[in-house]
């Protein structure tokens, strides 16, 4: 039996390392270490064929169109952030003198930032198309599936246009697995883009139906696609399939040790105590809670700081603008937009705490890369944090903001981290664990007749590694 680790949009995005990207080249990287007789290899699906991936990246220096699609996959992505920054100014700009009075004014300035846009937009879906074309042969080669085989869905497929081809294969025996890594569209759709809303409701209808066997990113994820799985096809097709979970690693695979730290981020962290904040910058995340904690504690005279860490996304344009005029920016208030893996170490190391009040995680990837460094975070309190830190993480209520105002207080006053356990008892899954938990429970519930029919099973829960 084969397992065919699906990394589609990594494969075309190298650049990228947000979460799931992150997820997906450390288990894809780490297959070849593990142990056993499975055969995993990784495959993109695209052309309405499957194409295994002998190199997830391309190869500095390598052939030129490896390059090509490399620039190409790069130039598309700065298209979108460019597009996105125009309507960002727009929307800081209707809010002030003359606009915010006048509907005609906003209209008028409207016009030319809808061009610009459009302008972009054309050249981006056209490298769009190129892209999604093109196969480079040197690393990706066509392959045959084979009944009995495992898709594992491990990339963000939401996105895909792979559909029509999984059908195909599940036709013709091969199983399909999905990695779920959470439901925020689907359970808190006010923090989401309306297009990402849209397409997820359409992708999880057709994943239900389609997968033999769904595994989320951590238990508390795992029961809830049950439990959605249950009411949209009713228990007894959501009995036929299989329902489990495995936990992410740490390490930061692109922390290149001779890789430069910036004088400002050296700066930051020696001036005081910096309390980190590791996320895209968007309203779930919850910034806004943190940063009207510290300026709670500020007002109080506190000489503590507040670093938050992750490119900015949507729906964010009030918070942005707030940050960038605010009186403590750069002195007690920071913000890095495009920090590498080596700076994020660098701080991770050199901070006071990590902070995560999120309103829902799937996981929450930045708490076990801080506490794996023996870096103390503070969370919401939520079921997710709870599952992966226990008691040695601290707490705090998100409807009552003087919850982590304690929180920190106690931290500076005392010294001593205020959790009920010590983080030296804390420990955690590297990737090669991670890879070998994810691989060793699709396995489990997949023997090599239950790949080509489904089969009811009970979960199976291997302890944390």
């Amino acid at each position: 039996m084969r397992f065919l680790i699906e990394c589609t949009y990594v494969y075309e995005h190298p650049q990228d390392n947000s979460g799931i990207q992150r997820v997906v080249r450390n288990i894809v990287n780490n297959l070849e270490a593990l142990d056993g007789d499975t055969q995993c290899v990784p495959v993109i699906l695209k052309n309405d064929k499957v194409y295994g991936v002998t190199q997830l990246s391309p190869a500095r220096g390598g052939r030129w169109l490896s390059r090509c699609q490399a620039w190409l996959s790069l130039t598309h992505d700065r298209l979108g952030r460019l597009r996105h920054r125009i309507w960002l100014a727009y929307a800081q700009r209707e809010r002030k003198w003359p606009f915010h009075h006048s509907p005609t004014l906003r209209f008028l300035l409207r016009l030319p930032c809808k061009a610009l846009s459009f302008c972009l937009a054309v050249p981006q879906k056209m490298l769009a198309q190129v892209s999604l074309n093109y196969v480079d042969k040197t690393r990706a080669v066509e392959m045959t599936c084979q009944p009995g085989d495992v898709l594992v869905l491990l990339d963000s497929s939401w996105h895909a246009d792979f559909f029509p081809v999984a059908e195909r294969l599940q036709r013709e025996g091969v199983g399909i697995v999905s990695v779920i890594y959470d439901l925020i569209p689907l359970t808190h759709p006010q923090f989401c883009d309306e297009g990402l809303v849209r397409v997820f409701e359409q992708w999880f209808d057709w994943i239900a139906r389609t997968a033999d066997g769904f595994i989320a990113i951590s238990q508390t994820i795992s029961d809830q696609v049950r439990s959605e799985v249950q009411w949209r096809l009713g228990r007894e097709m959501a009995e036929q399939r299989w329902f489990d979970h495995f936990h992410l690693g740490s390490e930061l695979d692109r922390a290149h040790p001779g890789a430069v730290v910036r004088q400002e981020v050296r700066r930051m962290c020696k001036a005081r105590p910096v309390y980190l904040m590791v996320s895209t910058i968007e309203p779930r995340k919850n910034h806004v809670y943190l940063l009207n904690v510290f300026e709670r504690l500020w007002d109080e005279g506190s000489d503590v700081a507040l670093c938050f860490v992750g490119k900015i996304g949507w729906k964010t344009e009030k918070l942005i603008e707030r940050i960038r005029q605010h009186p403590q920016l750069n002195k007690r208030l920071f913000m890095f937009n495009d920090l590498s893996d080596r700076e994020l170490e660098y701080c991770y190391s050199h901070s006071r705490a990590l902070v995560f009040p999120s309103y829902v995680e799937g996981f929450g990837l930045p708490l076990v890369e801080a506490m794996q460094r023996g870096l103390p975070a503070m969370a919401s309190d939520i079921p997710v944090f709870r599952e992966i830190g226990g008691d040695s993480m601290a707490y705090f209520g998100l409807s009552e903001p003087e919850s982590l105002c304690r929180l920190v207080r106690r931290f500076e006053e005392s010294g001593k981290f205020p959790a009920p356990t010590c983080l030296s008892q804390w420990s955690w899954l590297s990737w090669k664990d991670s890879a070998a938990q994810l691989i060793g429970r699709v396995r489990s519930h997949t023997g090599a007749p239950r790949a080509i029919e489904r089969a009811a099973g009970s979960d199976v829960h291997i302890g944390r590694l």
